[in-house]
């Protein structure tokens, strides 16, 4: 015990150290205590014990001047007030003897963060890591520009110019008429859909309707863009407003004709077309909307009969081709194919008559070839087939034309499963060479495939060709006579 206390005092009267004293009460000092119990226990990171016969400078507290936990507490006192550091240039050390240098728990790094490495030493309890942040580590101040994306003070070419960016932008605060109207200018010059877009919802929103529309009329692309996006929304109230406001009737008529889509009934559909009628549309589209509710007319009376019909099961049509659905709200051309299969060669006087339906609503003759094309083919009434390009020419001579090419008659005629006799007729009729050559080898036309090869006299082809077909069929036979017979003069 008594050499403890002859250590203590020989540390104390060394000449490397100068006693003090001070009051253990002062809170100001208190609040330094236990930072400075920390940075005294790296006392072993910068003293040598093997150099104790050199002459060190230190200051009060016993830390060689010019090191790293001198050169901390420095720091820590120049950011106390002038007044608070009368008494604190005496700290008070701490005997606890330190660790030793390879067994620190703190880095450079972890110093100057206030934090300890994981397992060692606690970290600096006067000072919380956000004060260290602030005292010994600043954020740096932005430069003014950067602020601008906060402040939100753009002009509107750096408004727009953001929006098209995908930077945060405002628009509010383009409060009066001719701001919005220079902001919206600029979205149009930029020629930015998506940004017109985006002003207009502003603007519909924070404008009155009628100065909107006001503006609007001398605009004609972000008139475009709010037509389009009214529509989108269908916003059908405000986009008759504004067609009204700009006198746009025939728009007003379209927009109303529109509304039909959403009447399901057929009768109340009829009765709102009907009364579309007197609406002020354009000559082009008076024709269409009359078209429209008379179609729907005849087709309410046509469905209504082959309902009937269909349940008695008169005429046989029915009942060997049942129907699959309803022909109400059908095009034209739908209608006109229905009306050939099952009332085909009615009276012209009838509703459902082919004949009248392509006369009342003017079906031009490939729309008419074709789709009664199809649905005489799909009954397999091949005699119907033929009369729709049965043809005299003024000396009496019968021969089939068709408004369309030949060609695409046989590919109607092959997807409604026609045997290979019909096809033949058809494929004959193809006007280039080469193009019924394919068609014949496609559909198996043996007879049109030799036929051709003996007019071309092309003997080497036809010997080609026999290969392809049964030996001893008739084919090979009439191949074998062809080859036979002197009278022809082949070419090779």
């Amino acid at each position: 015990m008594m050499k403890a206390k002859t250590d203590e005092e020989e540390y104390w009267n060394s000449s490397k150290f100068k006693a003090f004293t001070f009051d253990d009460e002062d809170d100001d000092f208190a609040r330094m205590k236990e930072s400075k119990k920390a940075v005294n226990s790296l006392h072993s990171l910068v003293d040598d014990d093997d150099d104790d016969d050199d002459v060190v400078k230190v200051s009060w507290s016993g830390e060689p001047i010019g090191s790293i936990s001198w050169s901390v507490k420095e720091t820590a006192s120049s950011l106390r007030p002038a007044g608070e550091a009368r008494e604190h240039s005496f700290p008070k050390i701490d005997t606890t003897p330190s660790l030793p240098k390879n067994q620190s728990g703190y880095s450079l790094s972890s110093l100057f963060k206030g934090k300890a490495k994981t397992g060692s030493l606690p970290s600096f309890d006067s000072f919380s890591e956000s004060s260290v942040r602030h005292n010994y580590a600043p954020e740096l101040r932005k430069p003014r520009s950067e602020y601008k994306d906060y402040s939100g003070d753009w002009s509107p070419e750096e408004t727009v110019k953001r929006m098209q960016q995908g930077k945060v932008y405002s628009l509010e605060r383009f409060r009066s008429l001719q701001d919005k109207l220079f902001l919206l200018d600029e979205a149009v010059s930029a020629n930015d859909g998506n940004v017109i877009t985006a002003i207009l919802i502003y603007l519909k929103r924070t404008l009155h309707k009628d100065i909107l529309f006001r503006e609007l009329e001398n605009r004609e692309v972000a008139l475009r863009h709010l037509v389009h996006y009214l529509r989108e929304t269908g916003d059908q109230k405000l986009l008759l407003e504004l067609f009204r406001s700009l006198g746009r009737t025939e728009d007003v008529a379209l927009l109303q004709y529109k509304e039909h889509v959403s009447i399901k009934d057929e009768n109340k559909r009829r009765d709102f077309l009907k009364s579309c009628l007197n609406l002020p549309f354009s000559p082009e589209d008076s024709v269409h909307i009359q078209d429209h509710y008379t179609l729907l007319e005849r087709q309410i009376i046509i469905e209504a009969n082959d309902k009937q019909a269909e349940v008695k099961g008169h005429p046989d049509v029915f009942k060997k081709f049942p129907r699959k659905a309803s022909i109400l709200h059908m095009p034209i051309v739908t209608t006109f194919y229905y009306s050939c299969f099952y009332h085909y060669g009615e009276s012209d006087g009838t509703y459902s008559s082919p004949a009248n339906i392509r006369k009342t609503f003017r079906l031009s003759d490939k729309q008419h070839l074709v789709t009664a094309l199809a649905a005489r083919a799909k009954q397999k009434a091949w005699l119907d087939v033929d009369a729709l390009f049965a043809s005299r020419n003024w000396l009496g001579v019968s021969k089939k034309r068709s408004p369309v090419g030949f060609n695409r008659v046989v590919d109607i005629l092959s997807k409604n499963n026609a045997p290979v006799m019909v096809l033949q007729d058809y494929v004959a009729l193809v006007d280039e060479p080469e193009l019924r050559i394919n068609l014949a080898l496609k559909y198996k036309c043996h007879d049109l495939i030799i036929n051709t090869y003996r007019d071309l006299k092309d003997r080497q082809l036809l010997l080609g060709y026999r290969c392809k077909v049964e030996r001893g069929s008739m084919e090979d036979r009439k191949i074998e006579e062809l080859i036979s017979n002197p009278q022809i003069r082949w070419k090779n």
